[in-house]
């Protein structure tokens, strides 16, 4: 299998963000994993070197470019699939408290194998994203929460904001139209305890655009959110 490891590194360096072989060594086997797993279940629809190094690992680490994380902050990964943005996150930081959060078992045996194969911790939650927002070991306990998901911001705010702690942030991982969707969305973002903070814009080298919306959790969630998955969906804030 190619090695991405070269590329990898450019890319990063242009942004500033310094890995060491080790950590690129980490990022190999992470991709050698998810093409190796992917023929027995539906990780991603992304396989080719180059376009796991760009439009995965790459764009998951933008999230430490838009917004400073501090060391040994507290992150949780809201329906991570194959494990971005977390797993990139933790690789380059990993100072950090990762919680990776999925509804879907087969993944998270996934992400275990893979946080055993690089050496790495993170804690594994089975649960969906409403329900997970209210668990009390959950509800308003993270730094920092982050979805790289295609529903709108109104849908993806209700299921995320609630994980956060006052003072903390909501990193949404956005394609072109992010910041027309907090636009939208500001009202129920503000029902939620949240307030937009920042919206940074990045480029990846195909030329796709992505946006990510920083909302800052300003008062604790009013008790009544998140609601049942359905009612999120059909009628969003």
């Amino acid at each position: 299998m190619e090695d991405i490891k070269h590329r990898l590194s450019e890319l990063c360096e242009k942004e500033g963000l310094s890995l060491s072989e080790k950590q690129l060594g980490q990022f190999q086997r992470y991709m050698e994993l998810l093409v190796e797993w992917n023929q027995k279940m539906n990780l991603t629809a992304i396989t080719d070197p180059e376009g796991v190094t760009v439009k995965h690992f790459y764009d998951s680490l933008l999230l430490l470019k838009a917004v400073e994380v501090p060391e040994g902050a507290s992150l949780i990964d809201v329906g991570t699939g194959a494990g971005f943005p977390g797993i990139p996150v933790l690789i380059a930081r990993p100072d950090i408290k990762l919680t990776l959060l999925d509804s879907l078992n087969k993944r998270l045996v996934f992400l275990a194998e893979v946080c055993r194969e690089l050496g790495i911790q993170a804690e594994i939650r089975h649960a969906r994203a409403e329900e997970g927002g209210r668990q009390k070991e959950l509800r308003e306990k993270f730094d920092f929460a982050t979805a790289r998901a295609v529903a709108g911001m109104n849908v993806l705010s209700e299921y995320c904001v609630p994980f956060v702690k006052k003072g903390g942030a909501f990193i949404a991982m956005k394609g072109p139209d992010g910041e027309e969707e907090a636009k939208q969305a500001a009202c129920g973002i503000g029902t939620l305890g949240g307030k937009t903070e920042k919206i940074a814009h990045f480029e990846l080298p195909d030329g796709s655009q992505r946006c990510i919306v920083v909302v800052r959790k300003v008062r604790e969630t009013p008790d009544a959110y998140p609601r049942h998955g359905s009612k999120i969906s059909k009628k969003p804030l």
